[in-house]
C-alpha cells in the first residue's frame, strides 16, 4: 500500500513528505473533503519537497457541472499536481457520473497523459445523496481515469469504516482491480485500522486527521507519519 497524506501548506508538506509519505495531496479542508487549494500552493509544494514524491491535488467536491470541473482539473495539472483528485459530491446518476469524469480525463490527458486522474465517491453517499460508491469502478474504467477513490463526504469524525463494512471495502478493492485500476481508501482512517486495511488490500490509502494528531485542523506531525508509514 502507498500513504498518500494531504497537507494544506508548503511546511505541511515537507513534514510529510520528510515522514515517508508515499504521495504528497494538497487540499483544502475549508472547502470540504476534497476542497481545492490554490494553483501558487501546489506550486510551493512541488518546490518544496523537491519531486521526492509525486504531487496530487484535490480539485473540490463537485456537482454536476463538467464545463467547470474539467477547467479546475487542467489547473491542477498546470500547476504541477501529477494525481487530479476530484469528488463526485453531488452527482446522483451514472449518466452524470460519465460525462463528468470523461471530459475531467481529455482535459488533463490532453495537457499531458501521463498525469494520474483519480475519481472519487464517499463512503457516506447515502446521507450526502450521492452517487453509490460501487457502481464508481466500471464508470472510472469507462471515462479512462487512473485511480477509484473514496472518502467521508462529511467530516464530522465518523469513519469509513462506519459506512461500509470490512466485505464492501474489500469488494470495492475487488471491482476497482478488476477494472483494471488502482484503488484508495480513505475516510477518517486510524491506526488501528490498519490491520483491516492490509487485509482489504487497497492500492493507496489516504489521511489527513491521523497524522495531525487525530485533528484534521491541527497540522501534520512528520513523526506521526513516520509511525504509520512503518506500522503499515
Amino acid at each position: 500500500m502507498k500513504l498518500l497524506v494531504s497537507p494544506i501548506n508548503e511546511e505541511e508538506a515537507i513534514a510529510a513528505s520528510n515522514g515517508g509519505a508515499d504521495i504528497i495531496d494538497v487540499k483544502n479542508p475549508k472547502e470540504g473533503s476534497l476542497g481545492a487549494n490554490f494553483p501558487w500552493i501546489i506550486r510551493s509544494v512541488k518546490d518544496a519537497i523537491n519531486s521526492k514524491q509525486p504531487v496530487s491535488a484535490t480539485i473540490g467536491d463537485f456537482n454536476f457541472k463538467p464545463g467547470t470541473a474539467s477547467l479546475a482539473a487542467l489547473g491542477a495539472a498546470v500547476a504541477g499536481a501529477q494525481y487530479v483528485k476530484v469528488g463526485l459530491y453531488d452527482v446522483q446518476t451514472e449518466d452524470q457520473a460519465l460525462e463528468m469524469l470523461t471530459n475531467i480525463v481529455r482535459s488533463v490527458k490532453d495537457y499531458d497523459p501521463s498525469k494520474i486522474v483519480v475519481a472519487s465517491g464517499y463512503s457516506d453517499y447515502e446521507r450526502i445523496n450521492s452517487i453509490p460508491l460501487m457502481l464508481l469502478p466500471a464508470i472510472g474504467a469507462k471515462a479512462g481515469v487512473d485511480v477509484v477513490m473514496m472518502d467521508t463526504g462529511i467530516k464530522d469524525g465518523r469513519s469509513t469504516f462506519e459506512f461500509m463494512s470490512e466485505e464492501e471495502l474489500t469488494e470495492f478493492t475487488k471491482l476497482v482491480r478488476d477494472a483494471g485500476l488502482e484503488s484508495a481508501i480513505a475516510g477518517t482512517i486510524k491506526f488501528e485500522d490498519l490491520p483491516a486495511l492490509k487485509r482489504i488490500r487497497p492500492d493507496i490509502i489516504g489521511v489527513r486527521g491521523v497524522v495531525c494528531g487525530g485533528n484534521r485542523n491541527d497540522g501534520i506531525q512528520q513523526e506521526l507519519v513516520e509511525k504509520l508509514k512503518s506500522e503499515m
